[in-house]
């Protein structure tokens, strides 16, 4: 994989995070990482895995540090006005995400993209916007969030899947299942989503209807690799099944 990249060598509040965080996760899990070539060691990115277990975060977050990049996420932007929690958001180069209107949410995503773009960092979307509802744990329908930000940047899109931490924390589950200890937890990679077909028309709802559908898809077939199992023909959409989306992040 070459030199560690400049985020990993270079001292920043992320070591005194990853001191507490990296052995604590270690403790939980046994994270083996396939596909690791396929991230960026420099410049822009936008990561995007499957979501079903509150723990999954930390597991992501762990993998990105592991393979050399600062695990910067979207966080809504009220956490932001928290004390403490909002200076170490800003401190770490979080990004903040806000409902908004579509007039204010574009011209935010172009803000964004231009930011991670010009300061050369990667951010980790998930694409679901909240844990999956399919009763299977596969990925659910996705929302524009990430497309939309990897499109206004030309930012490279990747997909990425995890697997084995429902071992440790179920969906919904309120505790940890810590015995015994250093579950298997298999992540991997996958190749940038082709989008360049879709960059001249950036803002069409068709548009980012097709990247988000190519996005899911192929965050659906690199889990169903890990799975050994094949996902079913259709993709779970909550509101087909009376369910309310919440705790999204995504515009």
């Amino acid at each position: 994989m070459g030199s560690r990249s400049a985020e990993k060598s270079r001292p920043s509040l992320f070591w005194a995070l990853a001191v507490m965080v990296v052995p604590l996760v270690g403790f939980l899990a046994k994270i083996d990482i396939r596909g690791k070539e396929k991230l960026p060691r420099r410049g822009a990115f936008v990561l995007s895995p499957n979501h079903y277990s509150e723990l999954d975060p930390l597991i992501v977050a762990v993998a990105v540090w592991r393979l050399g990049r600062a695990p910067r996420f979207m966080a809504k932007e009220s956490l932001f006005r928290v004390p403490v929690v909002g200076w170490l958001l800003r401190r770490t180069g979080m990004v903040p995400v806000a409902r908004a209107t579509s007039a204010s949410a574009a011209k935010q995503t172009i803000e964004q993209s231009s930011k991670l773009v010009s300061k050369e960092r990667g951010v980790i979307v998930y694409p679901e916007g909240t844990l999956t509802r399919d009763p299977d744990l596969w990925p659910m329908r996705g929302k524009s969030g990430a497309v939309r930000l990897a499109l206004n940047g030309d930012i490279p899109l990747i997909p990425m899947a995890q697997w084995g931490t429902q071992k440790i924390m179920g969906r919904y589950q309120k505790g940890l299942s810590v015995w015994p200890p250093r579950k298997r937890v298999q992540v991997i990679v996958g190749d940038p989503i082709d989008l360049s077909d879709l960059k001249a028309r950036a803002h069409e709802p068709a548009a980012l209807t097709e990247a988000t559908n190519r996005l899911m898809s192929a965050i659906t077939a690199l889990l169903e690799d890990l799975r050994g199992e094949t996902a079913p023909d259709t993709r779970w959409n909550p509101s087909d099944h009376g369910q309310r989306e919440t705790g999204r992040l995504d515009p």
